[in-house]
């Protein structure tokens, strides 16, 4: 089950589980939009990977099964694999 966390790695923006700008990797490394595709160019500067918008999680399944609240930023920004 995805993790789905709640921010971007890059710029830490907010990127709650209904956000449609929320982009993953097969690991789910987390960015938004914006940085996945102007700065990354797609891919995971983590793994190399290619980043997939992030599916939404039901609202009404989001009570059993929350999302994460634990934040991951990358020291220094990102910069493209």
């Amino acid at each position: 089950m995805l993790e789905i966390r709640p921010n971007c790695e890059c710029c830490d923006r907010d990127l709650p589980p209904e956000s449609v700008e929320a982009r993953i990797c097969s690991f789910e490394c987390t960015f938004c939009a914006s940085c996945a595709e102007d700065v990354l160019a797609g891919r995971c500067p983590n793994c190399g990977g290619e980043l997939v918008r992030r599916p939404v999680r039901p609202a009404d399944r989001l009570a059993r099964f929350p999302a994460s609240t634990t934040r991951k930023v990358k020291q220094g920004g990102c910069v493209a694999a």
